[in-house]
């Protein structure tokens, strides 16, 4: 008789489609932290994207009473309708757009509700513009729907923004969509109204090409009111807004995403998740309502904590050879350009890249990043400046003495 139990899966037996997914690095370096630190090595880990503050008050007594109400059932697949309404008025009070309920689709985090979005507009062959660095995610869903992601580079000197030029060459006829964040992840970019309408002035003479704009930092910007592509002229008929509340209510854990889309996307999204997993927790979306309800005002002191870290770890990086920076406008990242240390060795080891100078760091110095390679340039290291001022001055004050080992 066979032995189910002792029967091993073999890789051979996975699909063709989970072998060809990379893992996230993010996670991966992350998991290696927590790794290290639980042999009592003392880490810093600037490698999660997550805000260190606690969930706010209101929030949390919303989830609280929720349970007390039993609310614990299965609610519609977006959301309940109160929900959804409280996200329209959301967007109407902070972003001047106008959205019905059935134009909003709640998801279990802003991840779900970029995979239900390209998975509803590809098939196989699209073609996909994703500036270059993105977040790690996107490539890997793009590939789930058996499309092709057309890479467009961006650099340090250009504030990591993609042109109307770059945009427009990148474009051919197999082309159906185009995803970017703003703020980003990984370099905390913030593309202006100025940038938004020249790049939908290329977008407009394409009718089949539509938008994914990832928004999911929008109240972790240092230079002003958000401004979505969306708000320019014929775009918001084109464009799937992502949004959630991880990142601005410090919600990592709750996995509360939003889809804002054309009705018509919208239903699409509602069908593929109605099928994945159906509504979000019921608890969460309870807390989601509150959060909507909370004034923008509620974000600022998170926000200008972050902006403090962000010229904290700027200064503290600036004074190390060999990290060029520039100052991002939200978001909680620095990504410094690192290619003066490659050629340089410690101990025998070399570094040839950044994926090299990354472990060399967490090795010397106890301090983890995640590689620029994760984000599609092999140049950079991503520093997630969410933790204590402390820590971020202990963190910079350790890579300076680490890297003034190589030579």
């Amino acid at each position: 008789m066979l032995d189910l139990c002792c029967h091993k899966l073999e890789p051979m037996y996975l699909s063709e489609r989970v072998k060809s997914l990379a893992e996230s690095q993010t996670i991966a370096m992350a998991r290696k932290s927590r790794e290290l630190a639980a042999q009592g090595i003392d880490i810093i880990s600037l490698s999660l994207g997550e805000p260190d503050f606690n969930t706010p008050d209101a929030i949390k007594k919303a989830a609280e009473k929720a349970i007390e109400d039993n609310f614990s059932f299965y609610t519609h697949v977006s959301g309940y309708l109160e929900l959804r309404q409280a996200i329209c008025k959301k967007f109407e009070r902070d972003n001047g757009l106008t959205y019905t309920p059935d134009e909003i689709v709640v998801s279990t985090g802003a991840k779900q509700s970029i995979a239900n979005a390209v998975l509803c507009l590809l098939n196989a062959g699209d073609e996909v513009i994703v500036p270059s660095p993105y977040w790690v995610s996107y490539l890997e869903l793009v590939k789930l729907a058996e499309a092709k992601s057309i890479t467009v580079n961006t650099s340090i000197s250009t504030n990591f923004k993609i042109t109307p030029a770059q945009l427009e060459k990148a474009i051919t006829p197999k082309t159906r969509l185009i995803i970017f964040s703003s703020p980003c992840n990984p370099t905390g970019s913030v593309y202006s109204e100025a940038e938004l309408t020249a790049l939908a002035e290329v977008i407009e003479k394409y009718p089949e090409l539509y938008i994914i704009s990832d928004e999911i930092y929008e109240h972790i910007n240092f230079v002003g009111k958000h401004f979505s592509i969306a708000h320019v002229p014929g775009m918001k008929e084109r464009t799937a807004i992502i949004n959630g509340v991880s990142k601005g209510f410090a919600m990592t854990g709750w996995r509360g995403g939003i889809l804002a889309a054309p009705k018509w996307l919208a239903q699409a999204c509602d069908k593929m998740q109605g099928q994945f997993t159906s509504a979000t927790s019921s608890i969460t979306q309870k807390a989601m309502e509150a959060a909507m309800k909370l004034s923008v005002e509620t974000t600022y002191p998170m926000r200008d904590a972050f902006k403090r870290r962000r010229d904290l770890v700027v200064k503290g990086l600036s004074e190390i050879k060999g990290f060029k920076c520039n100052n991002p406008d939200g978001a909680f990242y620095v990504f410094p350009e690192v290619s003066y240390f490659f050629g340089k060795s410690y101990n025998g080891k070399k570094i040839s890249n950044a994926t090299d100078l990354c472990f060399f760091l967490l090795e010397e110095a106890k301090v983890s990043m995640v590689p620029g390679a994760a984000f599609g340039d092999d140049n950079y290291l991503r520093i997630s400046y969410a933790t204590a001022d402390e820590k971020l001055k202990e963190a910079t004050e350790r890579i300076k003495q680490a890297v003034s080992k190589l030579n």
